[in-house]
């Protein structure tokens, strides 16, 4: 069968409130909310109308100059000393501060697009206001709207400063990072930057850094792959070993391995660290026992790359496999009985149960949450500065060491020597493409989206 095609009119168009509107009406269109308060609507025209005002004084004595200043970010770029003929003598002039400029000039486009946004809003506020009266409909009251914010409407008033917050301190930075991927902002022009289109880009991907980029970004997924597919397959294997029948004390069992996640996580990094130093105790129990004639340098500048790496996804299992465990734990508790007692009558044995009805029904339920794991692993920022920092150096890498990850190797990118932040913005925009992509890619792919 065909749907039939919503022919019905609109209640009314822009142009017809502007034709048949009064004056009041006419007059909203460039002055927001003279409608509503010939309606007696006090609290919202007055609003509407106190916030336009507000903006334009804004925009007049300061958005216009701070948007023309985006444009150049600022046209001294360098300190110069000139001559002022007024007073006779030479003064310094110091650069234009462009991170300045670019905050506020970021912060003047969102409220420029943020007024759009809430003239829109007015435009459809004044046209159901014109089809109310058009129509000889109830026209809401002042105390009748006010009154629907913590009834009918009560999502927006809670809603409102949770918004404002999230603009504040999520959207504002996160375009003035994208932003700043767009200039020369380096230790080379700490002050007075300028934009250079896609160059920084070009410098990550195919320019002095692309020998750094690409190895890192292969080790940084190998990490992220590894660490969350040991940490899920030890995690379920050790949910198993407790839920099974033969152990006792399941509850102080689960509570050693609580233990260890309940620990603040940068309290058991700092301790695997002196743990696995060079001088450390593993180090001198196994010199002490003959194991080995020489310490082994896990973690340390001089380490094997390889060593490095295997010692941090050891490590990282030490910390992951306890929240797999929970989880799992609660999966397991919740499986069908009925069909894994028809597996045994049949003949199945622990493994083949666990291959074909345990393992699936909770690779099922928790898929999502590996993905998520799995973003998370990428941006681990806390299991390599806190554990190796980097180490062991690499020579051949501008910045990062071998255990170094994209988002500890932006940290360095940053408060390094070259302080790069123009570099570190883009691998900040890659990290979150790649994050995105993978995510997406992913989940789209998981049971629970195809059954959801």
């Amino acid at each position: 069968m065909f749907r039939k095609k919503n022919t019905l009119p609109p209640a009314a168009t822009y142009k017809e409130v502007w034709r048949n509107g009064d004056q009041y009406t006419k007059l909203s269109f460039v002055f927001m909310g003279l409608a509503q308060i010939k309606n007696k609507q006090w609290a919202k025209g007055f609003a509407y109308l106190g916030t336009e005002i507000v903006f334009l004084l804004w925009f007049v004595f300061s958005g216009i100059s701070t948007l023309s200043m985006l444009t150049t970010l600022g046209v001294n770029k360098t300190k110069r000393v000139v001559y002022n003929q007024s007073q006779g003598v030479y003064i310094t002039k110091l650069p234009d501060n462009s991170v300045v400029i670019l905050l506020f000039g970021v912060l003047a486009v969102i409220l420029l697009l943020a007024m759009v946004f809430l003239y829109v809003t007015s435009l459809k506020s004044l046209r159901t206001l014109y089809v109310q009266n058009r129509d000889g409909t109830h026209v809401p009251t002042n105390k009748e709207q006010l009154s629907s914010l913590l009834d009918s409407k009560l999502h927006i008033t809670l809603m409102s400063i949770p918004i404002l917050g999230v603009m504040a301190f999520t959207v504002l930075p996160t375009l003035y990072m994208i932003s700043m991927a767009f200039t020369n902002y380096d230790s080379k022009h700490p002050i007075g930057f300028s934009w250079t289109g896609f160059k920084a880009f070009g410098n990550v991907l195919t320019g002095d850094l692309a020998g750094t980029f690409f190895p890192v970004l292969g080790w940084t997924l190998v990490w992220a792959v590894a660490a969350t597919a040991t940490t899920f397959f030890f995690g379920v294997l050790l949910a198993l070993l407790i839920e099974s029948r033969g152990i006792k004390r399941k509850g102080l069992w689960r509570t050693i391995f609580v233990i260890v996640y309940a620990v603040p996580q940068f309290v058991s990094l700092l301790m695997m660290a002196q743990f696995l130093d060079l001088q450390g105790p593993l180090n001198t129990v196994l010199m002490n026992w003959g194991w080995i004639a020489h310490p082994i340098n896990f973690i340390g500048a001089s380490a094997n790359a390889t060593v490095a790496r295997i010692t941090v996804i050891v490590v990282n299992m030490w910390i992951g496999i306890p929240v797999s465990m929970l989880t799992s734990t609660a999966i397991i508790q919740n499986l069908p009985q009925d069909q894994i007692e028809a597996a045994r009558m049949d003949g199945a044995n622990p493994f083949q149960i666990f291959r074909r009805i345990t393992f699936p029904q909770i690779l099922f339920v928790m898929a999502p949450a590996l993905i998520q794991q799995f973003i998370g692993n990428i941006n681990n920022f806390n299991v390599i500065f806190l554990l190796t920092g980097g180490y062991p150096m690499n020579n051949s890498y501008n910045g990062a060491g071998d255990t170094d990850l994209l988002v500890t190797w932006l940290y360095n990118l940053v408060f390094g020597q070259t302080q790069r932040y123009n570099a570190s913005a883009v691998l900040g925009i890659l990290i979150f493409i790649i994050s995105a992509t993978v995510s997406l890619f992913a989940y789209r792919r998981t049971n629970a989206f195809k059954e959801g």
